[in-house]
């Protein structure tokens, strides 16, 4: 055989073996990062390593748990020199001043969470099980608060309790000892329980109760009419949106910075349903001074069997995009 065929054959056979694990080696490295776009780059930048190392590949470890290793330390190089991503909960306590819009945050100063599209990381339809494993470990709420873990103790909690590797393959994967894996999970998930002590039972996003109260959070902005979300939000429902500091906690407050400032008139705002981080979401347009409907960015619910409890909103262009939707949206 000569070089060029046999060179064929070695990239058929590479992408026979390692080409399955691209969607949950996104999630893993979303998990590890907090960021859709980042986490694409550093699944690219894995498959690149594979690929030149993938002749000296032994078999020792299986070709997921190598992957797994090669993905889990372009994360944890990327991370070294960044920021932390954080919403703005992450940043400061609910919002108690006088009554003002919020206020954006200097482009730069901070690095914000962003939200992964659903049809990203979609396991298999045949396999329910592993979709509602993905859902959950993808929970925005939980993204958020692993961001806040030193970087190899996440890799750890997220080896050990997302992706059932055992003790002795996570230690593999990060070149560490048993012992320090055992140790690292057990400060990781003291911290967790920190951050979020009580994790919410969200309504899956197929539930007929979730898309009823994407469909009213949908309505209320596309008439312009603050009454629907009194429907849709719980009394202790919290509103934060990114780039902005302040954020709001309790429905009155929620509903009363978004009547003031938001809502605008009807026909300002219109919105089309999707899926983010096994959440219900929309897809956000608002209607420019030429009367275009233009990208505006992300809305993520927090749904529960007695409303709305979080709803998070990026204002980012960039994300509708992502997300798969036209820049401007046809009337």
């Amino acid at each position: 055989m000569t070089a060029p065929l046999r060179e064929a054959a070695n990239q058929d056979r590479f992408a026979a073996e390692t080409e399955r694990f691209r969607r949950e080696l996104l999630a893993h490295c979303y998990r590890m990062v907090g960021s859709a776009h980042d986490a694409e780059d550093l699944v690219q930048e894995t498959y690149l390593r594979a690929w030149r190392s993938y002749a000296g590949f032994e078999g020792r470890a299986s070709i997921r748990s190598w992957l797994y290793k090669i993905a889990t330390n372009v994360c944890l190089t990327a991370l070294e020199p960044r920021r932390i991503r954080v919403l703005p909960s992450g940043l400061t306590g609910p919002y108690d001043g006088p009554d003002r819009p919020p206020s954006h945050v200097a482009p730069g100063e901070v690095s914000w969470l962003e939200p992964l599209p659903d049809r990203w990381t979609a396991p298999a339809a045949d396999d329910p099980a592993a979709a509602v494993v993905a859902r959950e470990s993808l929970r925005l709420a939980l993204i958020a608060s692993l961001q806040h873990l030193p970087a190899r103790q996440r890799a750890i909690l997220i080896l050990r309790e997302v992706l059932a590797f055992s003790a002795a393959e996570t230690a593999q994967i990060l070149d560490t000892t048993t012992a320090a894996v055992k140790s690292g999970l057990q400060r990781a998930r003291a911290r967790l329980d920190e951050l979020e002590p009580e994790p919410e039972e969200l309504l899956e996003p197929t539930d007929q109760r979730a898309r009823a109260l994407l469909d009213g959070y949908i309505a209320a902005f596309e008439r312009s009419d603050a009454g629907l979300l009194e429907q849709v939000l719980r009394t202790d429902a919290t509103l934060e949106a990114t780039p902005f500091r302040e954020w709001q906690a309790g429905r009155v407050k929620c509903i009363h910075m978004l009547d003031a400032y938001v809502l605008g008139a009807p026909g300002d705002w219109q919105m089309i349903a999707t899926t983010a981080n096994g959440q219900p979401a929309a897809v956000v347009y608002h209607r420019d001074t030429d009367g275009a409907l233009r990208a505006h960015g992300i809305v993520v619910l927090a749904p529960t069997a007695t409303g709305v409890s979080r709803v998070i909103e990026f204002h980012d262009p960039a994300l509708v995009v992502m997300f798969g939707f036209p820049d401007v949206l046809a009337d």
